[in-house]
């Protein structure tokens, strides 16, 4: 008889001090089950054929597209959205540049019709400056969404007190910042972000927006993260695919050194080498 599979293990959540599982290290994120654990944005690379790379050598399953942006119900030949879904790639279609609720609802509503999926990520923004979310407006839409059965990725500020409301109400995946969108500054308030950890347990995490190179994409998931998303990054790097790959390869070894175990912070020095049985003793 097998044993008994926790919440927790099943969205693909496993603590420091947990045996890593011999099963697939899978991703659920409502009915949708993947294999990586990261999801790259579809804009501002160099040219198509860079985009395709980038997702070919992140390894990625599931690629965000802005709704607003792409004609999703007679998309062309050769477009973005063409490509991404001849490449067998999961579309998460995002609600960017959407301010009001009722815009973001609007969106994802459109793009349930024109693409046949339940899954959006819900971005509702509330300024252009910062292209923060607008948390009152943020909270009315998710709720509306899961309410129209949605399966809602939420972006969100990284406050712990947003991010639970929005797992207490049913979204499929919260998405905290780790910095403001397309800044590249990384990781600015991991105190933050491990204060979220603990507060939402039992839904997926995933730290969009933000990150700048590799090591921000494994600290996040050394903070016991579920996934990274990624676009600025990978789509403007000096070298997109190089960087892809280097996503990649950083959130396995983040979400490997997670499962491992770190060592604790000491503030002094414990020797290495055991000191009974030293020549001269």
């Amino acid at each position: 008889m097998s044993n008994p599979v926790s919440t927790r293990e099943a969205n693909g959540h496993v603590d420091a001090d947990e045996e890593p599982s011999s099963d697939a290290d899978a991703l659920q994120i409502g009915d949708l089950t993947l294999s990586s654990r990261l999801i790259l944005g579809s804009s501002n690379y160099p040219n198509p054929q860079v985009m395709l790379d980038a997702l070919e050598a992140a390894g990625t399953e599931l690629v965000t597209v802005a709704i607003r942006r792409v004609n999703v119900q007679n998309p062309a030949p050769e477009s973005h959205l063409d490509l991404i879904r001849r490449g067998g790639y999961h579309v998460l279609p995002n609600t960017a540049g959407c301010y009001t609720a009722r815009e973001a609802v609007l969106v994802a509503q459109l793009a349930r019709e024109a693409l046949g999926t339940d899954l959006i990520k819900l971005e509702v923004i509330g300024d252009d400056e910062t292209l923060m979310p607008d948390v009152e407006q943020l909270l009315k839409a998710a709720k509306d969404l899961i309410d129209d059965g949605f399966t809602v990725l939420a972006y969100a500020n990284d406050d712990p007190i947003t991010c639970r409301k929005l797992a207490q109400m049913g979204c499929a995946a919260v998405m905290p910042l780790g910095s403001p969108i397309g800044s590249g500054m990384g990781i600015v308030n991991p105190y933050n972000l491990r204060i979220i950890r603990e507060e939402v347990d039992d839904t997926p995490l995933i730290v969009d927006a933000g990150i700048g190179t590799a090591s921000d994409a494994a600290l996040a998931m050394e903070l016991g993260y579920d996934g990274i998303l990624v676009n600025t990054a990978v789509a403007e790097a000096q070298h997109p695919v190089d960087m892809a790959e280097a996503m990649r390869k950083s959130v396995e070894a983040g979400r490997l050194a997670r499962r491992a175990g770190r060592i604790p912070k000491r503030l002094y020095a414990k020797a290495s080498s055991p000191m009974h049985g030293r020549v001269g003793e």
